[in-house]
């Protein structure tokens, strides 16, 4: 355990995630409290902070004094007179904007399982994001846990060799890949432009630790240089290296809590609950610094 002025951090997964005590996001955060959030996330990559009754004011608020935000345009199928909530926020529940769940068959709610995948938030932007926040309003009566695994503890555990071959790859990242997955390929000329491939490099260096780490995604659907057949097969068995259980925390939601996680370190699926139960839980991000890899000239 750690101790930070008043903050203290408890770790709760099985080699990263920790559970924050002190912090209170209904108030401005001190610098030092700024500056040991950052800390606690460069070594849990995963902080969960329990009872947190806040509105979305105070949520965006709390973001804000960690970093710049990056907007939500154009991620989701949600036509922009369909939202329930500002840029500043992804809508990651399951509910129109009367706040109704959709019907089980709305291409809105089908795209969204694609959420269900292993995956690393905005990793199909040039610009890939850094902390992702995400705060529960309504939960549903069973399932929508959500899971996460450390792609620092996963890259430590290849054998020298994969280490090598991994070292300078690139692969290319969009939202088409990741829904071809689950067998949705229902995408307008206007989504298929939207949704172009950008290039992630594979291994990611952590600036202030220094660790490296596997930067892998469901949206990650090929490999430059590689045939796809063979690039598909071997990203399938990355992931399935990197989701081994001894690396894997899996939160189960109380309303009021807010969990915040490094993409740049990690990977996170929801898990199935009941299609007809509303899930209201709303994200807040914060901008990556840059890309990771050189872009195709388009």
């Amino acid at each position: 355990m750690e101790e930070f002025m008043t903050i203290s951090i408890r770790q709760v997964g099985p080699c990263f995630a920790g559970e924050v005590e002190g912090v209170d996001m209904r108030r401005p955060l001190t610098k030092d409290e700024v500056a040991a959030i950052h800390a606690g996330m460069d070594k849990y990559a995963v902080l969960v902070f329990r009872d947190q009754d806040i509105d979305d004011g105070q949520q965006l608020a709390f973001t804000q004094s960690l970093g710049d935000i990056e907007h939500a345009i154009g991620t989701s199928l949600r036509a922009a007179n369909e939202t329930r909530l500002p840029t500043t926020f992804a809508d990651v529940s399951n509910l129109d904007k009367n706040n109704t769940p959709y019907p089980r068959d709305d291409r809105r709610r089908l795209f969204a399982i694609g959420n269900r995948l292993w995956h690393s938030d905005s990793s199909f932007k040039v610009v890939p994001a850094k902390y992702s926040l995400l705060h529960a309003i309504s939960i549903p009566s069973k399932g929508g846990n959500t899971q996460f695994a450390d792609m620092r503890a996963a890259y430590d555990a290849l054998d020298d060799e994969t280490k090598a071959e991994v070292e300078n790859m690139v692969c290319e990242h969009s939202q088409m890949y990741s829904r071809q997955i689950i067998g949705f390929y229902d995408f307008t000329d206007e989504e298929r432009e939207r949704f172009r491939p950008v290039r992630q490099c594979m291994v990611r260096v952590h600036p202030v630790t220094g660790r490296k780490s596997l930067y892998l995604s469901s949206h990650a659907g090929s490999i430059v240089g590689w045939p796809m057949p063979e690039a598909r097969g071997y990203l399938r068995d990355l992931i399935e290296h990197a989701t081994q259980r001894e690396f894997v925390y899996t939160h189960k939601w109380r309303i009021g809590d807010l969990v915040m996680w490094d993409n740049r370190q990690t990977m996170h699926r929801a898990r199935p609950f009941p299609a007809h139960e509303p899930r209201d839980m709303r994200r807040t991000t914060l901008a990556g610094d840059g890309p990771t890899a050189v872009q195709a000239a388009a």
